[in-house]
């Protein structure tokens, strides 16, 4: 892959830092990890790589510099930090007291774990391969094979990064990284246990914690006394808890924080003003966005919700109490239900009550870390059991119109909203994707910003049952960056792509790109089939990506041939787009082929049992149907490319 030009960023703000931090959370915890000392224990380095992750946030804007173009300048910041943190703990093992009672000063308390002993999972072949390779490298070594299995860095890349952290040897560091990877691929991490953010949980030694136990419960019971002789603040109040509710100072804070007089309202023109479009620009909308009761109920049903609240959650998301008074965006009667909607910087929660009192009320939780602009540009205000729903769009949105991506010459048609923003109902794809009837469809929301947004790139948006609808891009060209689904090309490859989004429903995605990475002319003057690389990126970075295969002729709508699945992979993406795939085909006069292709970089393609190559990145050699080649693929730096299956 070919080298980034590096651009001068203006200075991050904390809070970009923070989004930043948040939304690649497991990823830096786990650079941290992989380049902590070996000798420290499972345990320590669990919670020092966590420490190391949070401490990178800067407490005020930092300027940073040499940031390639298609990298966010905020992540690159925390992640250096990240690096830096862990590489100095490393170097400085010799005088750790005076080490960690700097690191106490400037960071924050590390995660407090009593009674439990933390560690990843481990004992796979490849786990141990591969703590033993990271086991005879040194400190940069591992931190530069994790950049490059971590974040799909290439060489020069993982090189400038160590040196801008005072590594005095980053290329020998990244040699030798590279020398244990012919060992242990980088793949392995990305498979393997090597991560902290999943971790098993054992007891300590259960007699001594007896023991300390019955000093503890004597404390405990004295303190209880003394509470109830002092008074305790907020003992009469329970927020609507009851007897159930936390005692003493903690039910007072979350007193506080679940008041209906204290939830956070933006302006109405708020959006205006700010350089990041997200939720915290939405204004509160809705008939009832003065109702206490309504909004206490919700408040109250999201801290402590009762046996009776049907709760559902998208994948990696906390269902724990907001920490501060959340912002409200909607309040109001929708379809015969009181809605609330609300957002604490990391979550939306909708809370919906029947309005009739005759059925058990609902409560939805969803990640929006890192939302803006088209990700954070409507929410799911209402379902119903015809298989509709209804939206409220953000304030920065002109208009909404819908497509059916598997009729991609069919016009949009206009979606009415009302005054509040609130859609009229929408046709939610159905679960199979009903592809391959005669009335198939797949509809998808087209929306078109305001003058006054900082894009006004109109932006498609479908719904995969989850609280937000997921983005929908397009790439063509090399290096898989995506942009917005446009035009004709765009919306052709969406049409033989769409049907497999049904297989993302519930999953927690929040954008699906889709990339043709390559063209290919068929022998038989069969004609061009066409090479879809499709990658779905979710809150939680439990990413995946699949390449399809599109024959010549095929009719749109009708779904591409899946060759080939991946997880936990940088394939298609803007870190490490190189992708290389392949397919026995059969041509229309009978004969078999192996037909492979790879994104612009791949300089040479080889299959091994068949004996064929090419130059380039698209090759076609006989095969038999029962045939099982190897691919691989070289780049222009000589470096192999294995092939996704």
């Amino acid at each position: 892959m070919a080298d980034t030009d590096a651009v001068e960023a203006e200075p991050v703000e904390v809070d970009d830092a923070e989004a930043a931090l948040v939304e690649h959370y497991p990823r830096l915890v786990r650079i941290a990890y992989v380049t902590l000392p070996a000798a420290l224990g499972r345990h320590r380095r669990v919670l020092l790589a966590h420490r190391l992750a949070q401490r990178a946030l800067p407490r005020t804007r930092r300027p940073v510099n040499g940031v390639p173009e298609d990298e966010d300048p905020a992540y690159v910041l925390v992640r250096t930090e990240v690096v830096r943190g862990a590489l100095a703990y490393g170097k400085r093992q010799a005088g750790w007291r005076r080490w960690a009672r700097s690191a106490l000063v400037a960071a924050p308390l590390p995660p407090q774990v009593i009674g439990l002993r933390m560690y990843p999972r481990t004992g796979d072949l490849d786990d141990l391969d591969l703590d033993r390779a990271l086991s005879e490298l040194d400190a940069p070594a591992r931190a530069a094979y994790a950049l490059r299995a971590v974040e799909g860095m290439d060489e020069e890349r993982a090189t400038a990064l160590l040196a801008a952290v005072g590594v005095s040897g980053p290329r020998k560091a990244v040699h030798d990284a590279s020398t244990a990877a012919q060992t242990v691929p980088f793949r392995t991490l990305a498979s393997s246990g090597f991560d902290p953010c999943v971790v098993h949980a054992r007891p300590t030694d259960l007699m001594r914690r007896r023991q300390h136990a019955r000093v503890g419960a004597a404390v405990a019971a004295a303190a209880t006394v003394a509470a109830a002789l002092l008074g305790v603040p907020g003992d009469g109040d329970h927020g609507g808890f009851g007897a159930a509710g936390p005692l003493g100072p903690q039910q007072a804070a979350l007193n506080r924080v679940l008041d209906p007089a204290v939830v956070v309202r933006a302006d109405a023109d708020a959006w205006t003003r700010t350089s990041r479009l997200d939720f915290a620009s939405w204004p509160a909308r809705g008939d009832r966005t003065d109702d206490r009761g309504l909004l206490q109920r919700a408040l109250d049903g999201w801290a402590r919700p009762s046996a009776a609240v049907r709760v559902s959650a998208t994948p990696g998301t906390a269902q724990t109490p907001p920490v501060t008074a959340p912002q409200l965006l909607f309040a109001g009667d929708v379809d015969g239900a009181g809605v609330v909607l609300l957002y604490d910087g990391l979550r939306v929660v909708r809370y919906a009550e029947p309005a009739d009192g005759g059925g058990a009320p609902v409560l939805d939780f969803a990640r929006v870390d890192g939302a803006a602009a088209a990700t954070a540009s409507a929410v799911v205000v209402a379902r119903s059991t015809d298989g509709n729903a209804r939206y409220l769009t953000a304030p920065w949105i002109d208009r909404v119109q819908l497509r059916n991506l598997l009729k991609p010459d069919a016009a949009s048609r206009s979606l009415r909203r009302s005054a509040d923003g609130v859609t009229d109902p929408v046709p939610v794809p159905a679960a199979s994707g009903s592809c391959g009837a005669a009335n198939s469809s797949w509809t998808a929301m087209q929306f078109t910003p305001a003058a006054g947004a900082p894009d006004q790139q109109p932006f498609l948006l479908t719904d995969l049952a989850e609280l937000t609808p997921a983005h929908l891009t397009h790439a063509t060209g090399p290096g898989a960056r995506q942009g917005e689904v446009n035009d004709g090309q765009a919306l052709g490859d969406w049409a033989h792509a769409a049907c497999r989004l049904a297989a993302d429903r519930g999953q927690g995605v929040r954008t699906v790109g889709n990339w043709q990475f390559a063209e290919q002319r068929l022998p038989d003057d069969a004609g061009t089939a066409n090479w879809l690389c499709t990658r779905a990126d979710s809150w939680s970075g439990a990413d995946h990506v699949s390449v399809q295969f599109v024959p010549p002729g095929t009719a749109p709508g009708t779904p591409a041939t899946v060759v080939a699945h991946g997880r936990s992979t940088a394939a298609c993406g803007p870190m490490a787009p190189g992708v290389l795939s392949g397919v026995l085909w059969k041509s229309p006069v009978g004969h078999w082929y192996l037909v492979a292709a790879g994104s612009p970089e791949v300089a040479s393609i080889t299959a091994g049992g068949l004996g064929g190559s090419s130059d380039g990145h698209t090759l076609a050699v006989p095969a038999r149907p029962t045939s099982h080649p190897e691919l691989s693929g070289r780049l222009p730096d000589g470096s192999t490319l294995a092939a996704l299956t």
